[in-house]
């Protein structure tokens, strides 16, 4: 970025007559490198218009590119104890927290909120990267247990938007729990008769890719989503094999049966309209056709 910082943002600062020009105004596509104005990046939904590649977004931008005119509702979550086992590494454990707060803006790793999807009832529960890997603690697993019954009193479909690493570590044998609670979450919305969906994104692992994450009706992946239980590199190491090219990507799984459809962020509303309208028995919702793209036959070996 040295020509941006020594030629284009002086030149700039020049034109405007004053160093108030923000820093943030371009951002480097981590897959081509190519500069992109955080303008345009918008419009494209946070999709590279060079490589389609898709970025990674915050849990409350997810909810405004879904939901009907980006019009929500955010449910409340119940607070949980911060720091159960007063944990400390390098840092203390309420420090960190902090500090994951004053950058998102949000409380925990995840929001939860209701709204409509090309008209339909739907309650989302969307993971945020950013606040210490999506990592799963007592918090989120009470927010999807939340999102589950808010799910099932308003009569809705439930989406969940996994964006984590996994359990969160801080909180020990607490967060490994979380994943047969999750578990429980989603047989209430079953019980219901609801449509439950997974929308797998960039990345998703550890306990979170084990439990909830793969018990969607439908699972739906965005392009290019790296998706797994332990790294590649773990698997590796371990297995002691070469693994295959694009191993643990949304297509590699999509071809392999572990994805029903990769769908572009951009096509992704219409999409989940239409399943959610498909499987609560309302086809008439919209007669034109749910196009997902074909996998192809694996090979035998």
């Amino acid at each position: 970025m040295s020509w941006l910082s020594e030629f284009v943002r002086p030149k700039i600062r020049a034109l405007v007559g004053g160093n108030d020009v923000p820093d943030n105004l371009w951002h480097k596509c981590p897959a081509c490198e190519q500069m992109l104005f955080h303008r345009e990046l918008e419009e494209h939904l946070h999709v590279c218009h060079a490589c389609g590649h898709h970025l990674r977004v915050s849990a409350k931008q997810r909810l405004e590119m879904l939901f009907d005119d980006g019009a929500f509702t955010i449910v409340d979550l119940p607070a949980v104890t911060a720091d159960p086992l007063k944990f400390r590494d390098s840092r203390r454990y309420t420090d960190r927290l902090k500090d994951a707060q004053s950058k998102s803006g949000e409380r925990e790793a995840i929001l939860v909120a209701h709204g409509k999807i090309k008209g339909q009832d739907a309650v989302i529960a969307a993971f945020n990267f950013s606040f210490m890997g999506g990592s799963m603690g007592q918090a989120v697993g009470a927010a999807l247990l939340t999102a589950a019954d808010t799910a099932v009193a308003r009569n809705a479909a439930l989406i969940a938007i996994p964006a984590s690493g996994g359990a969160r570590m801080q909180e020990g044998m607490l967060s490994l729990i979380q994943m047969p609670r999750t578990v429980i979450a989603i047989d209430r919305v079953r019980e219901a008769g609801l449509p439950y969906f997974v929308l797998l994104t960039d990345p998703t692992t550890g306990g979170v890719s084990a439990s909830f994450a793969m018990l969607g009706d439908i699972q739906i992946a965005e392009p290019g989503a790296m998706i797994g239980f332990a790294g590649k590199r773990v698997i590796q190491d371990t297995v002691r094999e070469e693994l295959p090219e694009g191993f643990q990507t949304a297509e590699y799984l999509r071809d392999h049966g572990m994805v029903d459809m990769v769908v572009p962020r951009g096509e992704l509303p219409e999409t989940i309209g239409r399943l959610i309208s498909l499987l609560r028995g309302q086809s008439d919702h919209d007669n034109s056709p749910l196009v997902a793209i074909p996998a192809p036959t694996p090979d035998a070996s």
